[in-house]
C-alpha cells in the first residue's frame, strides 16, 4: 500500500539548540541543553529553548515515499529525482520525519500534534521520546492540533482510550467541524469530544502560544507562533512536507492539500516572510529535529538547519 493510501487508511482506522549558547547568554536567556544530534536521534528527544521557554523536538517515526507515480503526493518522478539529487539525495525515495513538539510555557506542558500512533508505517516512538524528555503522558496539560490527518492525531487515543488523560485538546473551530463531519472518524471524535476546545486565530490559547492560519492543507489547518521575549518560533504543521521539494519547488501541486492554490500561496508566503525576517521555523516533517530557517538562494529558497541541530 502506498503512503497516500496509508494516509486514507489511517483516517479510516482512527475514525481518519537554541542556535548558539553564547547568543542566549548575551540576551540573558538560559543556554540550550547540550545534546549532540546523534544522541538526540537515538533518544528521540532534542531539547532547545525559545527565549526562556523549554522545548523538546520529539521523534515519532519516519515516512519513506518511493519516488514513483502514485506513491507520493508530487506527480512528476523525474522532476522530483532531479531536485532531490541536486540537494545531494539519491532521488529514489522521499524521506519525511514525524516529530511533534513539546513546550513548557506559563506552567503548562504543551504537546503540539501527537504523531501517527504507529499507523502509516511509522514507528510509534512518541511515548519513548516523551520519556526521554522526562515527561509522562499524565503531565501534559494541553494538546494543540495543527490538523486532523492521521500522522498528527494518531497518538491521541490507544485501545479506545485517551493517551493524555489530563490534557485539553485544542484545534481550530473549522478543523473540529471538518473532523466531526467525517463518518470514519466517529470513534476518534467520540473519544476526544469531552476534551476538545476550539480556538480562533490570532489570540493566545496558552501563555506564549498563538495559533496562526496556514491555509490550504486542510479546512482549518493551523500553525503556532511560540513567543518568549523577543524570540519567536513558528510551528508550520503541514504547510510544508519536504525540506527540499516543498522549499525549492513551493509551486508544485501536493495532492495531500485540500485547496492547492491556497496551499501554494501559503508556502510561498512562508518562504518570503521567513527568509526576509530570518524567522525561526519548526517543521514537523523536515529532517529531525526540524529546527532552522529559510534562506533565499539564487532565484529560490533553501532550508538551513540550525547549526546545533545538524547531524
Amino acid at each position: 500500500m502506498n503512503v497516500h493510501a496509508r494516509l486514507a487508511a489511517a483516517v479510516l482506522i482512527l475514525g481518519s539548540i537554541a542556535a548558539c549558547s553564547s547568543e542566549a547568554e548575551r540576551k540573558g536567556e538560559p543556554a540550550a541543553p547540550t545534546v549532540s544530534p546523534q544522541a538526540a536521534v537515538a533518544s528521540g528527544a532534542f531539547p532547545f529553548h525559545i527565549g526562556t521557554l523549554e522545548a523538546v523536538a520529539l521523534k515519532d517515526g519516519d515516512l519513506a515515499l518511493p519516488n514513483e507515480a502514485g506513491q507520493s503526493p508530487w506527480p512528476d518522478p523525474d522532476a522530483i529525482r532531479s531536485t532531490l539529487r541536486g540537494a545531494g539525495q539519491d532521488g529514489e525515495t522521499i524521506h519525511l520525519s514525524v516529530q511533534p513538539l513539546l513546550v513548557k510555557a506559563g506552567g503548562r506542558v504543551v504537546l503540539i500534534d501527537t504523531g501517527a500512533g504507529g499507523q502509516m508505517g511509522t514507528q510509534n516512538r512518541l511515548q519513548a521520546s516523551l520519556e526521554a524528555a522526562g515527561t509522562a503522558p499524565a503531565q501534559v496539560t494541553d494538546i494543540l492540533i495543527s490538523h486532523s490527518h492521521g500522522d498528527h492525531v494518531g497518538g491521541l487515543i490507544a485501545n479506545g482510550a485517551l493517551v493524555f488523560p489530563n490534557a485539553a485538546i485544542r484545534m481550530s473551530a473549522a478543523e473540529w467541524a471538518d473532523l466531526q463531519s467525517q463518518a470514519p472518524m466517529a470513534d476518534l471524535v467520540r473519544t476526544i469530544r469531552p476534551k476538545v476546545e476550539t480556538f480562533t486565530f490570532g489570540a493566545e490559547i496558552v501563555p506564549g502560544i498563538t495559533p496562526v492560519a496556514l491555509e490550504g492543507h486542510t479546512p482549518g489547518h493551523s500553525g503556532f507562533e511560540i513567543a518568549s521575549g523577543a524570540e519567536r518560533l513558528l510551528y508550520i504543521g503541514d504547510a510544508m512536507h519536504s525540506s527540499v521539494l516543498s522549499v525549492q519547488r513551493p509551486e508544485w501541486v501536493n495532492a495531500w492539500d485540500s485547496d492547492s492554490a491556497a496551499a501554494i500561496a501559503t508556502r510561498q508566503g512562508l518562504l518570503e516572510r521567513g527568509a526576509a525576517g530570518e524567522q525561526r521555523i519548526y517543521a514537523g516533517h523536515f529532517p529531525f529535529p526540524g529546527l532552522g530557517r529559510f534562506q533565499r538562494r539564487d532565484d529560490g529558497f533553501v532550508w538551513v538547519p540550525e547549526p546545533a541541530a545538524r547531524p
